[in-house]
């Protein structure tokens, strides 16, 4: 017969032996989320930066052709290829639906990341990105750095580029209404979409793929990945991505060599500073800052003359307008 203490020392001996026949039934632990090992691979990375130059072209077809045709623009006109070119660049509203069609482009290039960062609601999203604040790099430096990398960017036009009128001037000075959705763009969807894009799916993806290839070539993939692989893995994605930024940006900016350089600039400092940090957070910041004091600048100056396009022109800068005036700074 079994005394009262003896059956409880029997009771926590079978307790014990239930725990550990069952492991699953505790409470699991969290697991380590690290954004430079994300979930998706390269190619889809690629692939996602291409849907969302994909999506603007298209969203920007989808509001110009109905709207040509309700202003008269008839497709079954022999010059109709013509006749659109120069209503894209010379109609003010028709100017601005198409800025305007962003918004959703913008949209639906967030729920892409989003699907492809979480696997469809399985992953956490903003800490597989890595959206947090990283060492050294907290509100105030962001702010701080974000304003510093203007006034140097600010420098460099001047320096390079002098007055020389741009592409996306040309379209800010088609309208009051252009002006006011550009620097609204600017500031509220274009850092928040491009950080997700070129910092958050594609410079995690880039760098570990570089860091792989630069293990297998030193033989050592067979041991992780070694300090001297993950430094060329990071490297490599940092130069790539600011290519890649630069790209998409230079139709806009194609006649003044001082923007493009500071596009570099801004590209090459906010991918420095994800690769630095580990984070993704304080390069949003950071383009926030860039884009805010600059949207100022675009409502507090006003409007310039309109734009004045000859047909030569048009044809030339049509296929740059349809397919990256969104791509804001």
């Amino acid at each position: 017969m079994q005394t009262p203490d003896e059956s409880g020392s029997s009771a926590a001996v079978n307790n014990a032996r239930e725990l550990d026949a069952f492991p699953t039934t505790a409470a699991p632990q969290q697991q380590q989320i690290d954004p430079d090992n994300p979930p998706w691979g390269v190619v889809m990375a690629i692939l996602v930066w291409l849907a969302s130059l994909l999506l603007l072209a298209i969203a920007s077809a989808l509001v110009l052709i109905p709207y040509a045709a309700y202003r008269g623009i008839s497709a079954t006109s022999p010059d109709y290829p013509r006749a659109l070119v120069e209503f894209a660049l010379k109609d003010p509203w028709a100017i601005f639906v198409q800025v305007a069609s962003t918004m959703p482009a913008h949209l639906f290039t967030v729920l892409i990341v989003w699907a492809v960062v979480t696997r469809f609601g399985r992953q956490r999203f903003w800490e597989t990105l890595g959206w947090s604040w990283g060492r050294y790099f907290g509100l105030w430096t962001s702010i701080a750095l974000g304003a510093v990398l203007f006034v140097v960017s600010s420098v460099i036009v001047h320096l390079l580029g002098g007055d020389k009128l741009t592409p996306l001037e040309e379209i800010i000075n088609s309208s009051a209404a252009t002006r006011y959705m550009i620097a609204g763009l600017a500031t509220l969807t274009a850092p928040f979409v491009e950080e997700l894009v070129f910092r958050g799916v594609l410079y995690s993806a880039l760098q570990r793929f570089i860091a792989k290839i630069a293990a297998m070539v030193s033989g050592l993939e067979l041991q992780g990945l070694p300090p001297t692989a993950q430094l060329i893995g990071k490297t490599g994605a940092v130069i790539l991505v600011t290519i890649l930024f630069a790209v998409v940006h230079i139709p806009q900016y194609q006649t003044n060599y001082g923007v493009i350089a500071a596009i570099c600039l801004l590209s090459l400092s906010l991918t420095f500073i994800r690769a630095f940090s580990g984070r993704l957070l304080p390069c949003y910041v950071m383009h926030l800052v860039f884009n805010g004091i600059q949207s100022v600048i675009i409502v507090w100056q006003g409007g310039g003359h309109p734009p004045v396009t000859t047909p030569n022109q048009a044809g030339a800068l049509f296929w740059p307008l349809l397919s990256s005036l969104h791509l804001l700074i």
